[in-house]
This record gives C-alpha cells, sequence and structure tokens, in this order.
C-alpha cells in the first residue's frame, strides 16, 4: 500500500467513524425515551448500541493502522503491509457492524418484515465479502 493510499484510508475510516457516531447519537436521542417507556425491545436496542460502539473503534483503530502504514520511511515494507492489513481487517468489522445495527433496531421497534429483509441484504454482504474479502487486503 503506497502512502497516499494509506493517508486516503485514514481519512476515509475518520469519516466513517464519524458517521457512526453519528447513528450512536440519532439511537440514544430518539429511540431512548422508546426505551424507557417499554416501547423498544430492550436487549436488541442494548445489542445495537453496543455494535455501534464496537464498528466505531473499529474505523479509528483502522485509522490508527492506515495512518502508521502512511509513516512510509519510518518503516519497512514488510511493517507498513502488517499495518494496513490490520488497518483493512478493523475497516471490516467496523462496517460488518454497521451494516447489522439498522436490523437490530428495525426488529428492537418491532419492523419485522422490514428487519428480515435488511438482515437478509446483511447476510449477502457478509458471503460477499467472506468470499473477496482475502483477494482485496493490501497486498506484499
Amino acid at each position: 500500500m503506497t502512502p497516499e493510499l494509506a493517508a486516503a484510508n485514514v481519512n476515509r475510516s475518520y469519516q466513517l467513524a464519524a458517521s457512526s457516531i453519528a447513528i450512536f447519537t440519532f439511537l440514544l436521542f430518539f429511540l431512548f425515551p422508546r426505551y424507557t417507556s417499554g416501547q423498544v425491545n430492550a436487549v436488541l436496542y442494548q445489542v445495537a448500541l453496543v455494535g455501534m460502539g464496537v464498528a466505531t473503534f473499529s474505523f479509528a483503530f483502522s485509522s490508527f493502522f492506515y495512518y502508521g502504514a502512511s509513516l512510509g520511511a519510518r518503516m519497512g515494507d514488510e511493517e507498513r503491509v502488517r499495518y494496513s492489513r490490520r488497518g483493512d481487517r478493523f475497516w471490516l468489522l467496523g462496517c460488518v457492524l454497521l451494516f447489522l445495527t439498522p436490523s437490530l433496531i428495525l426488529l428492537a421497534i418491532g419492523l419485522v418484515v422490514v428487519a428480515v429483509v435488511w438482515f437478509a441484504l446483511w447476510v449477502v454482504y457478509v458471503g460477499f465479502v467472506g468470499r473477496f474479502f482475502s483477494r482485496v487486503l493490501a497486498g506484499d
């Protein structure tokens, strides 16, 4: 991975972390009153919040590793590839959880049909990623 690409990945990961924080805030602001009144499935709501927290920090960790990979002259090629791959894995974890959360929220508020459709799309995404992710990892 070139230092320029690693630097661009830092920016992308930061943007996804910021989006995750916005979604987390949205979940708290709009659904917490319904959670406290019992209108939302408490377990699913809490699992969704934990998922958003893990996704947010996964993007933050991926930013750290991509930043490390962008330092070029400070590390060798082997170490840069290792940092890039770690960044890729944290980025993937963040994306998988980011796309799972809407189905959890939809299920928590009782929109079962929409939640099932979203979850089915998430399963297709996980299958797609499982098949092709190794091909797009940072190269040696």
